[in-house]
């Protein structure tokens, strides 16, 4: 842990709803006045758009699979060496993926490619990495608040069908069998990393998704419930009886756990993650 340049970091799959925790976060750094160093887990994928799907033919033919969840198709160990580095000396080294042609635009690097390495935190106050691997065993070391984002599966899955085939022009059955060539690595990569967040936010549908693959819209936030689950609620000063008087609709399921309705999430993550971030800033100032 830093109290100079800490490191905060949100981990979930791929459609799990991150950018939620980021727009919350991003709500508390302008409040505070907070300079953040932000890194996008993507950038560390190994391969670019093309070479993956190379690698991935490789892998078949070999009978075996590629995703982009695995260790053979992400350098963890850049992960942990920009977390290491920043937490003593708050620099570091990122890139960009390139994601489609606006951002080829504005980085000058082809879509589905890496920007060159660069130096990163010049200036900022903390470190902000959101993607998959946030919370894999070779940065846990170097993180002072871990996050997970993690619906329950089936929600997961329509929440993916859904964005695929709208977003990105994919069928709902290629959609799903990218769905199954990556469990063996979500089982093994993506799971995981949960036991370890210090608060997981999970969304639970209250509408039947039975069958996630027929299901024709995505459970609404009116429709699902909010479960966080604080591992360690002493260690950050959780006030849960002030939680629930400011929560409308919310309850204690277990001890270090709060149930709320899922429109007011956003809310709840200010809520809780506000205090924690101005401690981290207070101590950074006394450092």
């Amino acid at each position: 842990m830093s109290h100079k340049h800490p490191v905060i970091s949100v981990t979930g799959s791929s459609g799990a709803g991150t950018s939620t925790a980021k727009v919350a976060l991003e709500h508390i750094f302008r409040r505070e006045n907070i300079t953040p160093a932000i890194v996008e887990g993507d950038c560390f994928h190994k391969f670019g758009r093309i070479e993956f799907k190379e690698k991935a033919k490789e892998f078949e033919a070999a009978g075996k699979r590629l995703s982009h969840f695995s260790d053979e198709a992400n350098l963890f160990d850049k992960i942990a060496e920009l977390f290491k580095s920043y937490q003593e000396t708050g620099l570091g080294k990122a890139r960009t993926y390139v994601h489609d042609d606006e951002e080829a635009k504005v980085y000058g690097v082809d879509s589905g490619k890496f920007t060159d390495w660069r130096d990163i935190g010049e200036g900022s106050d903390l470190l902000f990495y959101e993607g998959l691997h946030g919370g894999v065993e070779e940065v846990r070391p170097y993180t002072d608040l871990m996050m997970g984002i993690v619906p329950v599966v089936n929600l997961e899955w329509i929440q993916k069908v859904h964005r695929d085939t709208a977003m990105r022009g994919y069928s709902a059955e290629a959609v799903v069998e990218n769905i199954l060539s990556r469990m063996h690595d979500y089982v093994h990569f993506i799971t995981p990393q949960f036991t370890h967040t210090d608060i997981n936010f999970q969304r639970v549908p209250l509408v039947d998704t039975s069958n996630p693959f027929i299901a024709r819209d995505v459970p609404t936030p009116d429709e699902s419930l909010m479960v966080i689950r604080i591992r360690k609620p002493e260690k950050w000063g959780i006030d849960f009886p002030w939680l629930l008087s400011m929560l409308n609709g919310s309850f204690m399921s277990r001890r270090n756990t709060i149930v709320l309705p899922s429109s007011k999430m956003l809310l709840a993550m200010e809520l809780i993650l506000a205090p924690i971030v101005h401690d981290m800033m207070e101590k950074r100032k006394k450092s």
